[in-house]
C-alpha cells in the first residue's frame, strides 16, 4: 500500500445539544482548507469527506461535478445526532449526488464520556440502504455496480438539470 491521497475534515463539530452533548472540536483541530479530487479505485472514483462533513451538501454536489461515483464518510456521530439524523443524511447526499455512499461509523464507548452511534452502511444512487451493520462491531459487503449508477443518472439526469446561474442570487 501508498497513500495516494490525504483529506483533512473542513467542518469541524462544535455543538452542544443541551443536557444530552457538548462537542468542540475546533478546541482541539484545525479544519482541512480543500476538498480534494476524487480518487480513482477499482470500486469507482471515491470522493473523501469525514463525519460532520455529511452536514453540508455543497461538497457532496462539488465532488460529483469532480467526477465522484463513490462518497465516503467515516465518521464518529454521537448517540442524540447519530439516530436522530445518520441515515437520512447518508441517504439525502446519495440522492441528490448520485452517487454511492460509504459510510464506516465508530459504534460505542469512545471514552468515559462519549458513545458513538455506529451502524455503519452503504446507500446506493437510488437512495436505497444497500448493507448496514447494527450496534456494535461487524462488517458489511455491499456490491458498487457502476452499470446501475450510469442508468440512474441516466434516466434522471438532475446534473444537467441544476440551475448554478440561480443559486446564491436571494
Amino acid at each position: 500500500g501508498r497513500l495516494v491521497a490525504a483529506y483533512r475534515k473542513t467542518h469541524l463539530c462544535d455543538v452542544e445539544l443541551e443536557g444530552r452533548v457538548t462537542m468542540k472540536e475546533s478546541g482541539f483541530t484545525n479544519p482541512g482548507t480543500e476538498i480534494l479530487a476524487p480518487v480513482s479505485t477499482p470500486a469507482g472514483k471515491l470522493g473523501l469527506s469525514i463525519c460532520y462533513d455529511l452536514r453540508f451538501p455543497e461538497i457532496s454536489l462539488a465532488l460529483r461535478r469532480a467526477g465522484a461515483e463513490v462518497l465516503t464518510y467515516p465518521s464518529a456521530f454521537t448517540v442524540p445526532t447519530g439516530s436522530a439524523h445518520w441515515e437520512v443524511l447518508l441517504r439525502a447526499r446519495a440522492i441528490e449526488s448520485q452517487c454511492y455512499v460509504v459510510a464506516a461509523a465508530q459504534s460505542g464507548k469512545n471514552h468515559e464520556g462519549r458513545a458513538s452511534y455506529g451502524h455503519s452502511l452503504v446507500v446506493d444512487p437510488w437512495g436505497a440502504v444497500v448493507a448496514q451493520c447494527r450496534e456494535g462491531p461487524g462488517l458489511c459487503y455491499a456490491e458498487i455496480d457502476l452499470d446501475y449508477l450510469r442508468r440512474v443518472r441516466r434516466e434522471m439526469p438532475v446534473q444537467g438539470h441544476r440551475r448554478p446561474d440561480l443559486y446564491g442570487t436571494v
